[in-house]
């Protein structure tokens, strides 16, 4: 009997717009779990900030953690009471390194995980944080999504998309988690635009809200971007709020076949910028 290829179905988005208590985990563990207790619509997928348990900080000999954690294990009751994954980036100790990894938690508890590989000089992230050699594509509910952080949306190769063997694009989604400043808000929209165009892909972004310890503000400006390079939802700036938002996969194919650009793509090789 032939194979019968199925289309993946819809994925119910919801961004998580918050502030971020300054380097106390248990505060921006109950704050999300009063605001994921708001929630009032199934979702599939659920996208918090950077460092979302303790804001975008440098001190990582006292807030650094294990994977699987604490946080870990918040992720994965969250995963499991919701029915849906969730995903966001923290701070990691792994053989005495220090991470800005994303954590990746599937309903059933299975998880993945992807380390920053850009990481912010101008604050000293080098300083405290290891760079990941290693992007990582999920596949989850039929779709490939490309998860990434913060500073990463700056680097366009490292996002590329480009056709497999199979002739089919690597990845159908990027999720950008970050603490992206209000002063920069403008390049953080454009280059979210850009990366969505370009790579033929939607685009999730989470932002945080409120101000930092170091009186930075930030203004969120959450999105989810579709292929075409066209806002579908947007956050309201400086509010804490749920973005919900659904994305199709009939209307990704669809494109794809209308305007194949990926198929002119250029060869490359990620392993030769590492």
């Amino acid at each position: 009997m032939d194979k019968v290829e199925t289309t993946p179905g819809d994925l119910r988005i919801t961004i998580v717009q918050s502030q971020l208590h300054w380097e106390n985990k248990d505060a921006n563990l109950e704050m999300f779990d009063n605001l994921l207790s708001g929630l009032s619509e199934k979702t599939d997928l659920i996208v918090l900030p950077e460092m979302f348990s303790t804001g975008f900080t440098m001190n990582t000999k006292a807030l650094a953690e294990p994977t699987p954690g604490l946080t870990m294990e918040w992720m994965k009751q969250k995963a499991v009471e919701i029915d849906a994954a969730i995903t966001g980036s923290i701070i990691a100790e792994e053989e005495g390194k220090h991470f800005n990894r994303l954590l990746w938690v599937n309903p059933d508890g299975s998880w993945e995980k992807y380390d920053k590989r850009h990481l912010f000089t101008m604050v000293g992230e080098d300083q405290y944080f290891t760079a990941g050699t290693e992007r990582l594509v999920v596949e989850y509910k039929g779709w490939k999504i490309l998860p990434l952080v913060c500073y990463d949306l700056r680097f366009p190769v490292w996002a590329r998309n480009k056709n497999q063997s199979d002739g089919q694009p690597e990845f159908d989604v990027i999720i950008y988690v970050a603490n992206w400043p209000e002063a920069r808000k403008q390049p953080w929209k454009k280059l979210l635009l850009a990366r969505a165009i370009e790579n033929q892909a939607f685009v999730i972004a989470a932002n945080r809200v409120g101000k930092d310890r170091k009186d930075i503000t930030y203004s969120g400006d959450s999105a989810v971007i579709d292929p075409y390079g066209e806002y579908i939802a947007e956050g309201e700036p400086g509010k804490e709020q749920l973005i919900h938002s659904t994305i199709s996969y009939q209307t990704l194919i669809d494109f794809r076949k209308k305007f194949p650009v990926l198929n002119d793509g250029d060869e490359f090789g990620l392993n030769r910028f590492l």
